[in-house]
């Protein structure tokens, strides 16, 4: 199986949020956690952020 990683500005490109804000709702159990990458480095599988926005989407169309 072929995962893809996404490092940070990748991830606060594609939601439009920054990083403290990603940071925030990581600790709220709100957004994807990262994976580590080794040392220091940490991505984000592009499955999860997918997954994550799709739910963001829905989750907008069914409010309105």
């Amino acid at each position: 199986m072929s995962h893809k990683i996404s490092r940070l500005p990748a991830v606060k490109g594609r939601t439009g949020l920054s990083r403290s804000t990603i940071y925030l709702r990581i600790s709220k159990n709100e957004f994807p956690a990262p994976i580590s990458l080794g040392g220091r480095a940490v991505g984000w599988l592009e499955e999860d952020i997918e997954n994550w926005l799709d739910e963001k989407v829905k989750a907008s169309r069914v409010a309105k």
